[in-house]
């Protein structure tokens, strides 16, 4: 069912709103669906309908799970490249999978059909948690009214980090008139680009056959480039693969920003207001990946609601994780470390599936000891230090940091 624009003067009553209707909305549907949860009155709050292939997700998981089906392609070996090594990672039991947004959008249709989901076409300019209930509103009046909120829309920090950066990226959709790609196996990071003066950048290929495959440009750094500086470097990327222009073309373009920051997310701002995907801290400060922690709150969510518990998932990632990245980040930021290096020595000291894991957020507490060890420890000890003083600092002086937002992806090209 679609509502468009104002309620009325009686708001819609509903037990769920989910406010935006993107990637983390989309999962908790499905989710929903999946195991169970009717007889729930249910709303999405957004004046977009998202359809279509609009972004791509990469992630890794276990296979044999409900996103099977779904993906565009998966591979058990990566690749690590810098100019010393090209490191080819056997990555089982886990896997790197690619995910566009088209399947995941159509799931959730699906699921919205099953659980009689009504659509409001409105703005959530308002949220007013009573308590009892919040109350939604739209530019010209009361949305409606709902017994609890998932608030998936994208939003800054409560509170600007002691180090601000962006995951920003420029990729083509490749299509090649004969074999250029090799399919059985993905490179996850090639730090053979060059290197920017505050930053990271690494080429990252995603073959979903021999002649289609997804080749991106990103930086982890402070500030976006221009339009025609992102196709600069793809290009040169392009060239350092062997990619003769004249061999394919572009078929579509992905851009896209993430921050990557140690200020703190709030996720649940309010007794009945729950936060999530990158509002809800699903985003990991130290790569950007996103989509595996969302799953899982998509998942956490569906089962309390099936149980008859608030729809209130678990910490995104641990704190000592979130700690571990606010250190990375700094050594980072201060050039402390090297950042192809940094990343190198994971990948060479450790066992590629610990690593993955451990940027998924689900090690242990011995495997994030052994995971640190393999780090440089001057470096490493002088940004954990400078953390802690800047930390000490904000409980003394409450931070003036200026507001800081993510800015929105550069599309196109200069002229």
């Amino acid at each position: 069912m679609w509502q468009r624009g104002r309620m009325g003067s009686v708001p819609l009553e509903v037990d769920l709103a989910l406010l935006g209707g993107g990637g983390a909305a989309s999962l908790v549907l499905a989710a929903l669906a999946r195991h169970g949860v009717r007889d729930l009155r249910i709303a999405v709050v957004d004046p977009v309908h998202r359809r279509g292939q609009d972004r791509t997700w990469a992630f890794w998981d276990r296979p044999g799970n409900d996103l099977d089906e779904l993906l565009s392609a998966s591979w058990s070996r990566v690749e690590v490249v810098t100019a010393e090594k090209q490191r080819v990672l056997d990555v089982a039991p886990l896997r790197y999978a690619m995910l566009r947004s088209s399947p995941i959008y159509d799931r959730a249709a699906e699921a919205e059909r099953l659980l009689g989901v009504t659509r409001v076409v409105v703005s959530a300019d308002t949220v007013t948690d009573h308590g009892d209930g919040v109350l939604v509103g739209g530019t010209d009046g009361p949305a409606l009214r709902a017994g609890w909120v998932l608030d998936s829309r994208p939003r800054p920090p409560e509170r600007p980090g002691r180090t601000n950066w962006l995951q920003h990226f420029r990729g083509w959709w490749l299509a090649a008139d004969r074999p250029l790609f090799d399919p059985t196996r993905a490179v996850l990071m090639d730090f053979r680009t060059p290197q920017p003066t505050r930053g990271v950048s690494f080429g990252y290929v995603l073959p979903v056959s021999s002649r289609y495959a997804l080749v991106e440009y990103t930086e982890f750094s402070p500030d976006l480039l221009t339009g025609a500086a992102y196709d600069r470097a793809l290009g040169g990327y392009c060239d350092l693969l062997g990619l003769d222009p004249a061999r394919f073309t572009v078929g579509e373009v992905e851009n896209g920003v993430i921050p990557m920051t140690d200020g703190p997310f709030v996720a649940r701002p309010s007794p009945r207001v729950v936060r999530l995907g990158t509002a809800g801290g699903a985003t990991r400060p130290s790569t950007g990946f996103t989509f595996a922690a969302m799953y899982r709150q998509a998942d956490q969510v569906a089962r309390a609601l099936a149980a008859g518990r608030p729809p209130v998932p678990g910490p995104a990632y641990p704190p000592r994780h979130r700690w571990m990245d606010a250190v990375a980040l700094r050594a980072l930021d201060r050039d402390l470390v090297d950042g192809p290096a940094f990343f190198a020595r994971l990948f060479d000291r450790n066992p590629a599936s610990r690593v993955l894991r451990f940027l998924d957020g689900a090690t242990s507490v011995a495997e994030d000891l052994a995971v640190m060890n393999s780090t440089r420890l001057v470096p490493m000890a002088a940004a954990a230090v400078g953390d802690a003083a800047g930390r000490l600092r904000d409980r003394v002086v409450p931070s003036r940091r200026p507001a800081w937002r993510v800015p929105p992806p550069v599309v196109g090209s200069d002229p």
